[in-house]
């Protein structure tokens, strides 16, 4: 597994299928780039005046992110992204 360093974090965005209000569906490939992911790790922080910042965000969470951060990589079949922290903009409850 890939574990990010920093304050960096690793997400998979959310897949979904969205109906339109006149009932056609859309596929993730017809649409924007969705703005919810799960976060699969997290690293570990960063250090400010010699103490680590810990980090808001914790594995399993479903956040929202910027729209176009992050660095894509593919990895075991699968399209992740890595992320900093300040990137995420809500954590979805």
């Amino acid at each position: 597994m890939i574990k990010p360093l920093g304050d960096r974090v690793l997400i998979k965005m959310v897949e979904s299928e969205e109906t339109t209000k006149s009932g056609i569906i859309l596929s993730s490939g017809s649409k924007e780039r969705p703005q919810i992911a799960e976060v699969l790790e997290v690293g570990p922080g960063t250090e400010k005046d010699g103490k680590l910042e810990e980090m808001k965000v914790k594995k399993g969470e479903k956040v929202i992110v910027n729209k176009y951060a992050g660095t894509e990589i593919k990895y075991e079949g699968e399209e992740l992204i890595i992320v900093r922290q300040d990137d995420i903009l809500a954590i979805v409850e």
